[in-house]
C-alpha cells in the first residue's frame, strides 16, 4: 500500500461507524402475491418460513431450496491442480485476502502463526491483506522488520507446499482531481511494491480493482467523471488505469510473478437514494441506480485486462453501497424469512436483479457460479469466485461446479478461519470434523480497528483471542499436567467446547444432559432462524468432536447437588444456561420463549425484550402475519446487540421497513381487553399497544444453582450460566474452562 493507506483505514472506520446507525431507506419492501422462482440452476421449493399462504409476500419472494447439499463426490477436481501465472497449485481451494485485523498490532508471533496455520492446514494459495504492508512512498526500502518477518513467512509456508499471494488495494484520492502524473506514480508504486513482494517469496500480487478502491473507481460508469483517456467513455479508457498497473508490474517484476484482478462481476445500486456515502470520500455522488456495471461490461472489462497480462480473476458481488456484502452476499440470506433483504430497509428480486443471474434459492451459497461461467467461457485465464464457497457444505455442488468448468478456483475466507484444517480434512476425508461456518458475521465486525477489539468467530474461540490478554496463550492444547475427573453439567454449546477441549487435554471427561438429546438452545435456535446459519452442523460438529474427544455423554439425566456429590469430581464446570425471570401482566396472556413457535396468541404481539433472541422473535412472528411491536426496558444501544453488527444493521432495517416499531426504556403498566398500556421514557408519555399476547424474552439471568455446596474445589461457571449473551461468547468461555482444569 501507498501512504493512502492511513486514509483508507480512517474513511472504513467511520464509515462502518456511520452504517451502525443507518436508518431505513424511504422505500419499502417489495413482494408479489404468489411464489416465485428465484434465478437458479435448480428449482426452488418453499420459503423458509413455512407454507407460502401462511407467511407474508416478502416471504414468498425468494422461495429458498435446500436440498442442494448431497456429498457423493470424491472431490476429484477440487483436489486437481491448475495455475495461477507459472505457480501451480494443488487444490482449488484459495484464501482471500481478508479476516485478520493481527497487523494493526505489528508483525508480531500472532500474525505470523495466523497465516502460517493456514498452510499447515492444506491452504496452497494465501492471499494476504493490503494494510499488512504500507509501501514508502518516496522509493525507500521497506523496514527490515517487514522483509525479515515475511521472508520467513514466506519460507515457512513454503515448507507445507503454500504460496504467498499479496492485495494491492491503492486508495485514498479522488480519481476526479487526479493528474495524469499523479496516476503514473500510483502505477510506479505498484510496480516498486510487486518488486519488493517478489523479494520477500510472495508468488503474485491481486489489485484490488472492487469496492471503495481507485481501481473500482476507473473501471465504474457510476463513479468516473473523468472525460480524459481515464473517463468512462469508453471500455478501453476505463481499464486502462487497471491495465496500466498489470503492465507495470510484469515490466518491473516479471511475467513469472502472477497478476490477479479482483473485481467486480456485476453490480446493482442497493440504496435506491443514491446516497452512497458509505463508499465514496466526498459523500456526495448522485448518479443514476443503471450506471451500475452490468454483467457484460463486466466482461468487455475484463477481457480488456486480460490483454493486458492478467493472469487470474477473482470475481465477487458489487452493490454501491453495502460495502459487507461485495465480498459476503449471503448477508442477503440471513433473514429467515425475508431473504433477500438489502440492508436498506428494501428486498432484491433475484429473478429480475443483478441481471437475475445469480443462483438466489440456495441461501448465498455459490451465489456467482452462473455468472462467473459465464466471464469463464469468454476468457482464457483462470476465473475464480467468492461468497460463501464451502466445498464441505454441499459436496456435490461445488465440486460439479469445478468439474462442469463454470468456475477455476474458489477465494474463501469464512470457512478456513474457522477450521484452519479444512483442506486437510477434506483430503482426508472428515468432513464430518470440519467446524462450520454458522454466518454470523463477527469475524467482519466493521473497519479494522473495530475488529481488533470487537471481532471474534462463533464457534473458533481462538481467532482474534488467541495471544491477547482475553485469549488463551498458544495455538497449541497444552496436555493437562495431571489427568483430572471432570464433570461438565449442561449440554449447550458452552457445555460441549468446555467437556471436548478438556478431554483433548488428557482429563476423564463426563457431559451430562438433563434433555434427551444435546445441543441445548441451538435446536431451538435453528427453528427460529432457518437453516441458513448452519446451527444444525454447529450441533453435529460439538456432538462428533466430543464422541473424538472421548468424552462420555449421559442425557435424560437432571444434575443435582446429589448428583455431584454422588460423581465426586476434581473439576466441574457449570454450563445450564441461564435463566430468564417470569413476566407476570395482569390481563394479558403471556408465553414463554421456549412455547412461542406453537403458541395460539392472535393477531397482535408485543415481544417483550431487547436481545438478538427479542429480534430474531419478532421477525418470525412478522414473517407469520403477525402485527408486531417491541418492547424493553433497556435503552436503544441494547437492541438486538447480541448480533454482528452487519447482521444487526440487516435485521433493523428489515423490521422497521415492514412495521415492527421498537420502544425501548418502556415498561409495562397495564393490560386488559387486548390493550397493553406501557410508559415510554424516550417518548415521555404512556402509549396503548394492541396486544393479543405478549412474548416474553426479557433479559436472561446467570444460573448458578448447583454450584452452592457441592464439595468440589475447581467450579468453573461458563456461557449463559454465568454471563448470558450469545454463541460466541459461550464457546469461548467453553473452551477457557476447558484449558483451565
Amino acid at each position: 500500500m501507498g501512504t493512502w493507506d492511513v486514509s483508507r483505514r480512517g474513511f472504513l472506520k467511520g464509515a462502518m461507524l456511520g452504517a451502525v446507525g443507518a436508518g431505513v431507506a424511504g422505500t419499502g419492501l417489495v413482494g408479489c402475491s404468489s411464489p416465485k422462482q428465484g434465478a437458479s440452476t435448480t428449482n426452488a421449493t418453499t420459503a423458509t418460513s413455512g407454507a407460502q399462504g401462511d407467511v407474508i409476500a416478502a416471504a414468498q419472494l425468494n422461495p429458498q431450496d435446500y436440498d442442494y447439499r448431497d456429498n457423493t463426490t470424491d472431490f476429484k477436481t477440487l483436489f486437481s491442480s491448475w495455475n495461477l501465472g507459472s505457480v501451480e497449485i494443488g487444490n482449488r481451494m484459495c484464501k482471500s485476502a481478508a479476516g485478520s485485523a493481527t497487523y494493526l498490532a505489528g508483525y508480531t508471533e500472532e500474525l505470523y502463526q495466523y497465516y502460517l496455520n493456514f498452510a499447515k492446514g492444506g491452504v496452497e494459495m494465501i492471499w494476504v491483506e493490503g494494510e499488512a504492508i504500507t509501501m514508502p512512498m518516496d522509493g525507500s526500502p521497506l523496514p527490515g522488520e517487514v522483509t525479515d518477518f515475511f521472508k520467513k513467512l514466506c519460507a515457512e509456508c513454503a515448507t507445507y507446499g503454500s504460496h504467498l499471494g499479496f492485495q494491492w488495494a491503492p486508495f485514498g484520492l479522488d480519481i476526479a482531481d487526479m493528474t495524469v502524473e499523479t496516476i503514473k506514480g500510483i502505477e510506479a508504486a505498484g510496480a516498486a511494491l510487486a518488486v519488493a513482494l517478489k523479494d520477500m517469496g510472495f508468488v503474485a500480487i491481486e489489485i484490488n480493482t472492487a469496492g471503495f478502491n481507485q481501481g473500482h473507481r476507473f473501471l465504474s460508469r457510476f463513479y468516473n467523471t473523468r472525460t480524459d483517456e481515464y473517463g468512462a467513455g469508453s471500455i478501453e479508457n476505463r481499464a486502462r488505469f487497471d491495465a496500466e498497473c498489470i503492465q507495470a508490474i510484469h515490466a518491473a517484476a516479471g511475467n513469472d510473478f502472477a497478476v490477479q484482478i479482483l473485481m467486480e462481476c456485476v453490480e446493482e445500486n442497493d440504496n435506491l437514494t443514491n446516497d452512497c456515502t458509505l463508499m465514496t470520500l466526498d459523500n456526495a455522488v448522485t448518479e443514476p441506480h443503471n450506471s451500475a456495471t452490468t454483467i457484460q461490461e463486466g466482461i468487455a472489462l475484463a477481457k480488456a485486462l486480460e490483454a493486458a497480462g492478467a493472469d487470474s480473476f477473482h470475481l465477487r458481488l458489487g452493490p454501491l453501497g453495502n460495502h459487507p456484502c461485495q465480498f459476503g452476499s449471503d448477508l442477503y440470506f440471513l433473514l429467515n424469512g425475508v431473504e433477500g433483504a438489502t440492508g436498506y430497509g428494501t428486498q432484491w428480486d433475484f429473478s429480475k436483479h443483478w441481471g437475475g443471474k445469480l443462483i438466489g434459492n440456495h441461501s448465498g451459497a455459490g451465489m456467482l457460479l452462473d455468472i462467473a461461467a459465464m466471464y469463464k467461457k469468454e476468457l482464457k485465464v483462470p476465473v475464480g469466485c467468492v461468497t460463501y464457497m464451502d466445498p464441505a457444505h454441499a459436496p456435490n455442488f461445488f465440486e460439479e461446479a469445478l468439474a462442469d468448468g463454470k468456475v477455476d478456483f474458489y477465494m474463501m475466507n469464512r470457512p478456513l478461519t474457522v477450521d484452519t484444517e479444512y483442506v486437510n480434512k477434506l483430503r482426508e476425508g472428515r468432513i464430518d470434523e470440519i467446524a462450520p461456518c454458522t454466518r454470523c458475521l463477527h469475524c467482519h465486525a466493521g473497519s479494522n480497528e473495530m475488529n481488533a477489539m470487537m471481532s471474534y468467530c462463533r464457534v473458533n474461540a481462538l481467532t482474534q483471542r488467541v495471544m491477547r490478554a482475553n485469549g488463551p496463550a498458544t495455538y497449541e492444547l497444552p496436555e493437562a499436567a495431571s489427568k483430572k475427573k471432570v464433570m461438565v453439567v449442561g449440554a449447550g454449546p458452552a457445555g460441549m467446547e468446555a467437556a471436548r477441549i478438556a478431554a483433548l487435554r488428557g482429563h476423564d471427561v463426563t457431559l451430562f444432559e438433563k434433555k434427551s438429546s444435546v445441543g441445548g438452545s441451538l435446536q431451538f435456535a435453528h427453528n427460529v432462524k432457518g437453516e441458513h446459519e448452519n446451527l444444525e452442523d454447529l450441533i453435529a460438529y460439538l456432538k462428533r468432536q466430543c464422541e473424538l474427544a472421548g468424552v462420555t455423554v449421559k442425557t435424560n439425566t437432571e444434575v443435582t447437588a446429589d448428583t455431584i456429590g454422588q460423581e465426586a469430581p476434581d473439576a466441574l464446570v457449570i454450563a445450564t444456561g441461564g435463566v430468564r425471570p417470569e413476566l407476570n401482566v395482569s390481563g394479558a396472556t403471556v408465553i414463554d420463549l421456549e412455547d412461542f413457535l406453537s403458541a395460539d396468541m392472535g393477531e397482535n404481539v408485543v415481544v417483550y425484550g431487547s436481545s438478538a433472541q427479542a429480534f430474531d422473535t419478532a421477525l418470525w412472528l412478522t414473517v407469520h402475519k403477525k402485527k408486531v411491536n417491541i418492547v424493553t426496558p433497556n435503552g436503544n444501544d441494547a437492541l438486538d446487540m447480541q448480533q454482528s453488527q452487519h447482521a444487526h444493521r440487516f435485521m433493523t432495517t428489515a423490521l422497521y421497513s415492514l412495521g415492527v416499531k421498537a420502544w425501548p426504556e418502556s415498561t409495562i403498566k397495564s393490560a386488559s381487553d387486548g390493550k397493553l398500556v406501557i410508559s415510554s421514557a424516550v417518548a415521555g408519555v404512556d402509549v396503548e399497544l394492541d396486544c393479543d399476547a405478549i412474548v416474553n424474552v426479557g433479559d436472561m439471568q446467570p444460573n448458578e444453582d448447583i454450584s452452592a455446596g457441592t464439595g468440589v474445589s475447581e467450579v468453573y461457571t461458563v456461557g449463559d450460566a454465568a454471563a448470558p449473551f450469545n454463541i460466541a461468547k459461550a464457546i469461548q468461555a467453553g473452551n477457557d474452562a476447558g484449558r483451565a482444569i
